[in-house]
């Protein structure tokens, strides 16, 4: 590409780290949650939530398991404040659940903030000006001190409007621009904020690490972390909180690395809406934890009302391969991976295992879904496994091997000429149309057992070409007699290779399913028969195999 050049290292990676946090395998215990859906995500929405929708998610998120919300920046816009105050005046919010709001670093502003929260039994004030270079440079024009002194203005007036405050209040501050700021002054003006606060075990500060804009790999935003945490006052009673953007696609990276080198607390949305490309994905982040056997301390249960409400309040559409919430991200079209997965699924039967499923992360079922609907989905690229799956789990039909393989290339024929995915119960229907109780153009309209010693007699009335004929004929078994009653009638020579047959519901009145396989011309036919009798159910299947000979 041409211009590459224009274009150089905006961050700052800081000297005297020594990345111990590489050496840990996994994160080991879920960081303190802060949904911030209903600021940063609700300011990135083309049409922001309504009074109504903000309560609706407020709740979701509530159910959810936050304990921490970031529900707005009451001073910026009626609508924040009247939500703000609605919550509160309306006691809607849990006693376990603590509201954040954002502010800046001038008066009125903040002000007006805990003119918001008032009444409201624990609110988080957060605290924010911007640190880097470019803001610095570009924006504000303003040098290192007078950056610092903004935020030192609005600690000190935090500490005042705190003072009169009824409710408990925790303080938050934000370098913001955290990633394109040189570590040494990022340590500095949050030292500067924490002495105005002075934290205490009872009373800790959130210092908040905010990847403004992705800048770099994600080591190097951990490295970032790792030099905060051994750089900060009062690091004891300090939670550093993490709130990583995703311009280089490295949010959830950047969170885990980050939490492993010592950050407290996570920020981000569901599904990862917000700014740009968005914020930290927490059901992505929270999953990830999960799938390694940590309980993230949210509740993701139920994924598909999850994305319903979201999409409803945000006018959003969560993408088909989102991870773990997407409609596609379980499901299997491949005829490999379907294998695979039916053969995992079928070796866990009956057993506590371990989840270990070939191509399945986490058991979908444990997040709201549904594996016939989600997992084996059926199209050109479909194998037999995936398609013999979804008939025995489906509609309780177990195929032969050699059948299944069969009807799998005549699904996927009929999947490839019409161009679309096919449902389950048109995969149910193709079978039974093209493959059980076929009766023309030869059937047996009546049959007549006897026995002489070991071999069978049958005396058959059957129909062919719509003439019917009457023929005895002997065989070592029933259906080895009615086959060479059917052979003579027909006048075509063909060898009966294989039969199966099992109930349908595995009840005594249940109907019972027979698959036979012929060979004539060395060519195989498949054919089933379903009947309540299964000598019935056996004979309808050697028609069914018999008739699609005579029509192919």
């Amino acid at each position: 590409m041409k211009n590459f050049n224009k274009y150089s290292k905006q961050f700052f990676a800081p000297s005297g780290v020594t990345m111990d946090w590489v050496k840990k395998a996994s994160i080991e215990q879920p960081p303190i949650w802060c949904s911030v859906d209903l600021r940063d995500g609700n300011q990135a929405l083309i049409i922001p939530m309504s009074l109504e929708e903000k309560l609706e998610f407020f709740k979701l998120l509530c159910k959810v398991g936050f304990k921490e919300i970031e529900i707005g920046f009451p001073a910026a816009s009626e609508t924040e404040y009247e939500f703000c105050r609605t919550l509160i005046e309306q006691n809607l919010i849990p006693d376990d659940v603590t509201i954040q709001v954002l502010t800046q670093s001038r008066e009125h502003i903040i002000k007006k903030t805990f003119e918001a929260i008032d009444g409201a039994k624990h609110a988080v004030v957060h605290l924010y000006n911007s640190t880097s270079v470019a803001q610095r440079e570009q924006v504000f024009k303003k040098s290192k001190e007078e950056i610092i002194n903004i935020a030192k203005f609005g600690a000190e007036l935090c500490n005042k409007y705190k003072a009169m405050a009824k409710g408990k209040i925790t303080f938050e501050y934000s370098p913001e621009s955290f990633t394109g700021t040189e570590p040494e002054f990022a340590a500095e003006i949050c030292n500067e904020v924490i002495s105005i606060w002075k934290p205490t075990p009872d009373d800790k500060v959130i210092i908040n690490l905010p990847v403004t804009v992705s800048h770099s790999m994600p080591h190097v935003y951990a490295n970032q972390v790792e030099y905060m945490c051994k750089n900060l006052k009062d690091r004891e009673n300090v939670i550093i909180s993490l709130h990583p953007h995703n311009d280089r696609g490295c949010a959830v990276a950047d969170s885990e690395m980050g939490l492993l080198a010592g950050g407290d607390r996570i920020e981000g949305t569901l599904f990862g809406n917000g700014e740009r490309t968005g914020n930290v994905d927490i059901i992505t982040l929270a999953l990830n934890m999960y799938s390694q056997g940590i309980d993230p301390g949210l509740d993701f249960s139920n994924l598909p009302e999850i994305t319903e409400i979201y999409e409803k309040v945000t006018r959003m559409h969560v993408y088909e391969r989102q991870p773990y919430s997407g409609q596609l991200v379980f499901a299997a079209f491949s005829g490999s991976h379907q294998d695979a997965i039916a053969k995992g699924m079928k070796f866990r039967e009956g057993t506590e295992r371990v989840w270990n499923v070939p191509y399945l992360p986490i058991d979908p079922t444990d997040v709201g879904r549904v594996y016939e609907a989600d997992v084996i989905r059926i199209n050109s690229q479909s194998g037999k496994g995936g398609i013999g799956y979804i008939l025995e789990t489906q509609f309780n039909l177990v195929l032969p091997p050699k059948m299944r393989e069969a009807f799998g290339y005549h699904v996927k024929s009929i999947s490839d000429h019409e161009h679309r995915e096919l449902q389950p119960k048109e995969v149910y229907d193709i079978f039974q149309r093209d493959f059980v109780n076929i009766s023309t153009p030869v059937s047996v309209e009546s049959t007549v057992f006897t026995k002489e010693d070991d071999i069978r007699i049958a005396e058959c009335q059957i129909k062919y070409n719509d003439k019917i004929t009457s023929v005895t004929t002997k065989g070592n078994g029933r259906l080895d007699a009615v086959s060479n009653a059917i052979k003579s009638v027909i006048g075509i020579d063909y060898q009966l290779l294989d039969y199966t047959q099992h109930a349908l519901e595995g009840k005594t009145t249940s109907k019972a399913a027979s698959y036979v396989s012929i060979t004539s011309n060395g060519k195989t036919y498949f054919g089933t028969g379903i009947d309540s009798d299964i000598s019935t159910s056996s004979v309808k299947a050697l028609l069914s195999a018999v008739n699609i000979m005579l029509t192919k």
